[in-house]
């Protein structure tokens, strides 16, 4: 396997930590000092189908946005599939596995001055079929570099259970991303994350800070989530929702809930509460609710669909019952899409000022 081209491990200390969102801002940043950048991503556990090949959904956004010049299947060499540890626990074949991942980083690497490789999770994820991400990292003989969400004491312990997995496996760790902290915050936590860190013989690599566009779904994904029709322009369909009120009470007590960037799911034979929720809207507000969702497949009379088509917010209707819309909104995890171009553009300055490039390839 190929030895000589620099590489990287970026892992994370758990789900929706900004693993993928590091990834990206990283090649770009990378592309500073090397022309030619790859990018690898062993294991996924979230693909789609591409040309009969199920391809990890990151691997498709990372080629989307660089254009990387390598076969998909090189990129994305192993998909977890649902029966896929089933039939590995029947008939274990590491070696074939690990064969085909040294193979695909070979060919990933040719002709490239560094390879960034993605994990797909914490330090322990794989473990069941022998290909946890520290085994993996091992494999590649990658550094690593952990994400992790923002504060002190829960991602310093995260951090910690961590290191110790990639220790055990004789994987260095060359550092600690902070994600996602709060700005009022921002100096306090650097500055007590650090000495946390330091007491663990661990750098600190960088401090993200929290943005609302990335870390709150838009109405557009929501409405993919839920297979939703939308009933009015589309044009507003990039609005953000930060919380979700379920209107099951009167119109008259729901309209303190309607806020900016908020979500009003409820009934579509609830006529009440979608007109209540109309009251004050207006076409150029800044502090208007991000939208609506009727729910139980019940379409409104026309005379409130006339309404709603004229609202200056996304109304989506849904087949699923309330509780049910409200509990995909909640588990859904926002991601980033080439079709994303303000999103990937902030990501890219983000990481480019938070994060210590010069340091991370000085450990390397």
């Amino acid at each position: 396997m190929n030895a000589s081209t620099p590489r990287v491990f970026i892992a994370a200390t758990r789900q929706n930590d900004g693993k993928t969102t590091t990834s990206l801002g990283l090649i770009a940043a990378l592309q500073h000092f090397f022309p030619r950048v790859g990018y690898i991503k062993p294991v996924g556990q979230r693909f789609v189908e591409v040309e009969e090949q199920k391809i990890d959904e990151d691997t498709v956004l990372m080629d989307a946005v660089y254009q990387l010049n390598c076969p998909l299947g090189d990129m994305s060499p192993i998909a977890v599939e649902p029966d896929f540890t089933r039939k590995y626990l029947q008939a274990a074949n590491n070696d074939v596995l690990v064969k085909k991942i040294r193979k695909a980083f070979d060919r990933v690497s040719w002709e490239k001055d560094f390879v960034l490789c993605e994990g797909s999770g914490h330090a322990g994820v794989g473990s069941v079929f022998d290909l946890s991400n520290a085994q993996v990292a091992k494999t590649l003989g990658c550094k690593v570099i952990i994400v992790t969400r923002g504060g002190i004491g829960k991602p310093i312990d995260e951090v910690a259970l961590n290191q110790a997995l990639f220790e055990k496996e004789g994987v260095e760790i060359i550092g600690v991303i902070l994600n996602k902290v709060m700005g009022d915050k921002l100096e306090y936590i650097t500055d007590f994350a650090r000495r946390g860190l330091k007491r663990k013989g661990l750098e600190l690599l960088g401090v993200i800070p929290h943005q609302r566009m990335l870390s709150s779904p838009t109405m557009d994904s929501i409405r993919e989530e839920l297979s939703a029709e939308l009933l009015n322009d589309p044009r507003n369909l990039h609005t953000l929702v930060d919380d979700v009120v379920v209107g099951a009470m009167s119109a008259q007590n729901a309209m303190k809930y309607f806020k900016r960037g908020v979500l009003l799911i409820t009934p579509g034979d609830r006529e009440d509460i979608v007109l209540a929720a109309c009251t004050g809207l207006e076409a150029d507000s800044q502090e208007q609710m991000a939208g609506i969702v009727l729910t139980g497949g019940l379409r409104p009379g026309d005379a409130v669909l006339k309404v709603i088509r004229a609202m200056p917010i996304p109304v989506l209707l849904a087949n699923d019952d309330s509780y049910l819309v409200a509990s995909k909104v909640h588990d859904l995890i926002v991601k980033t899409r080439p079709n994303d171009v303000e999103k990937i553009s902030l990501i890219r300055d983000l990481i480019g000022r938070s994060v210590n490039v010069q340091k991370i390839l000085e450990s390397l």
